[in-house]
């Protein structure tokens, strides 16, 4: 491992037009961020790429072949400008906090050395930088997104508004992002696709049966409607739903009334008189069987004696 200096820290990476640009739109970064730049050397290390893994609790999961290859060839010509900000797990061997795309560029460009900073984090303020840096670079897919909040949340026992705070994001946009989560999985699948845009997915989730969403959203796909058309779409479907519940127990008695009413008819051809079966609610009823004479009412007996 070689070290060489800089000079003058991360800044130093960022063009000027990029640094004014942040200042004036008044940017208020998460003191993750903040520390990770007050901390920065005036040196950063080289180590062998082949000593560098990806974290595996790595926010982003979906890397985009072209843009890939883009960055590549970008690194082939220039070299890795930015350096990778790593975590030492063994003597020898480094583990990604931030970077990990330009890491698998460097790979793909052929580089042997890359430029690292090591810093020594915990496993929250990793998640947090990672998290952080693929947000600010939107890197991140919808759901990508929504489940690195959400293990902020499960893993490090934070509040919502605590991660709104830590990614310097409004609590709302973390509940609504948190929210696609309750999707059905194949209509995630088509978020991570970028087949259907979260405004849609955020309209879906009235719809409480997953083969109804995913069926709305192959139609809001296929037909290319927008969020308004989406949000249209899901009024019809759920007021279908409805009407459904309404006329249902309906449909359900007259079908029960059908079958008794062969029940009796059949009663009758055995008794050879009237027979009313009376239905009561909690599956109880009665059945009358009618007779006109005491000659009449001895067949009946006959006959309910000789049933088998």
């Amino acid at each position: 491992m070689s070290k060489r200096g800089l000079g003058k820290g991360l800044d130093a990476l960022i063009p000027e037009t990029e640094k004014s640009a942040k200042k004036s739109a008044d940017i208020k970064e998460p003191e993750v961020v903040r520390e990770v730049v007050r901390e920065v050397v005036k040196e950063v290390e080289t180590v062998d790429i082949n000593k560098i893994e990806p974290n595996t609790g790595q926010p982003r999961k979906a890397f985009d072949e072209d843009s890939m290859h883009e960055l590549a060839e970008s690194i082939r010509l220039h070299g890795l400008i930015e350096p990778l900000i790593v975590k030492k797990v063994s003597e020898d061997f480094y583990s990604i906090i931030a970077g990990e795309r330009r890491w698998r560029a460097a790979r793909m460009a052929g580089l042997k050395d890359i430029p690292v900073i090591v810093r020594d984090y915990n496993s929250q303020q990793i998640m947090e930088i990672a998290l952080i840096e693929n947000l600010q670079r939107e890197d991140l897919n919808p759901i990508e997104e929504a489940e690195a909040f959400k293990r902020l949340i499960d893993e490090f026992n934070l509040k919502q508004d605590e991660v709104a705070e830590k990614v310097c994001k409004s609590r709302v946009s973390i509940t609504n992002s948190l929210r696609l989560l309750k999707l059905d999985i194949r209509v995630r699948n088509m978020i991570i696709e970028d087949k259907i845009k979260s405004g849609h997915a955020r309209a879906l989730l009235a719809i409480e049966d997953g083969d109804e969403q995913y069926n709305a959203a192959i139609k809001i796909f296929d037909e290319k409607l927008s969020v308004r058309e989406t949000e249209r779409l899901v009024k019809m479907i759920i007021n279908k739903e409805e009407e459904k519940k309404k006329t249902k127990p309906d449909e359900e008695n007259k079908q029960e009334e059908l079958i008794f009413k062969k029940y009796e008819e059949k009663l009758k051809l055995i008794m050879g008189t009237k027979v009313n079966i009376n239905r009561r609610s909690g599956g109880k009823g009665k059945i009358e069987i009618e007779y006109y004479s005491p000659d009449e009412f001895e067949r009946l007996i006959e006959i309910m004696s000789n049933i088998n």
